[in-house]
């Protein structure tokens, strides 16, 4: 079942994909052109308690509206890794998260590090305009695709060389992840029906995941004991957006999520 404020927002990309397939021979040519790229899940893979870091580029959500009033999308990211961010997710869907794709192609020039798009990606078109902006890897959202277009998209990521965060909410969406033979999934703590947040989410559905699966809890990570826990229940990484975006100080937080000293 999708919130009518999902299917709101689904409604609203496929408007956009009609107008950009269009485009989408060109995108496709050009992206198979494209031969630079970092790994995401080699990025998150660090071995036994340790975590990685995919630090959100997010000006705002439908559910909190607008998070950062000034909005410095390159100085987030440059802070983000210097702070020590093991790769970036940034938003682009400009409508209902004030984003846009020009973030992420300026982001991917100024870094190092692993650079997800984050949007709703349901059509081919999408994924190699993601790759024509430099983006590494995509976010594929289980519960808005049914199998055959989750299958292809996820094919067509792996032809333009892109990684695919596959994010899930239920243990049907996660056999579903599975069954696709995702690499890296992302267990998201925010429940699509009425947009609460429960860690406990991650804690049931972790336990359901093969090890060699790069495991990402998503939404709701605030503190340091967060991260504990989500590090015990055998995560490799996590994804914080809101927590950075309201921080006053980026490397303060990001050490104390990554349980850092120094």
């Amino acid at each position: 079942m999708l919130s009518n404020r999902l299917q709101q927002i689904l409604a609203t990309k496929h408007e956009e994909v009609s107008v950009l397939r269009s485009k989408w021979p060109h995108l496709r040519a050009a992206a198979l052109q494209r031969n630079e790229f970092r790994s995401l899940r080699s990025a998150l893979d660090l071995g036994e308690n340790t975590l990685g870091l995919i630090a959100e580029v997010k000006k705002a959500s439908p559910s909190a509206g607008v998070i950062a009033e000034s909005f410095d999308p390159d100085s987030i990211a440059l802070a983000y890794q210097d702070a020590g961010a093991h790769a970036l997710s940034v938003l682009t869907d400009e409508q209902y998260f004030k984003g846009h794709l020009s973030y992420l192609k300026s982001i991917r020039e100024k870094v190092g590090i692993p650079v997800l798009r984050k949007d709703f990606i349901i059509h081919e078109s999408q994924i190699a305009e993601a790759a024509v902006a430099g983006a590494d890897a995509i976010l594929l959202i289980v519960a808005a695709l049914d199998n055959e277009r989750l299958s292809a998209l996820y094919e067509e990521a792996s032809t333009l060389q892109l990684e695919c965060l596959v994010e899930v909410h239920d243990l049907r969406e996660l056999d579903r992840a599975l069954d696709l033979g995702a690499e890296i999934i992302g267990i998201n703590n925010r429940n699509l029906v009425d947009f609460t947040v429960d860690l406990e989410t991650t804690a049931s559905l972790s336990e359901q995941v093969p090890d060699d699966v790069i495991l990402v809890s998503e939404s709701g990570i605030k503190t340091g004991a967060d991260t504990q826990n989500i590090l015990d229940w055998g995560c490799n990484a996590i994804l914080v957006g809101e927590t950075l975006m309201r921080s006053a100080d980026i490397a303060t937080t990001i050490q104390t999520l990554l349980h850092r000293n120094d």
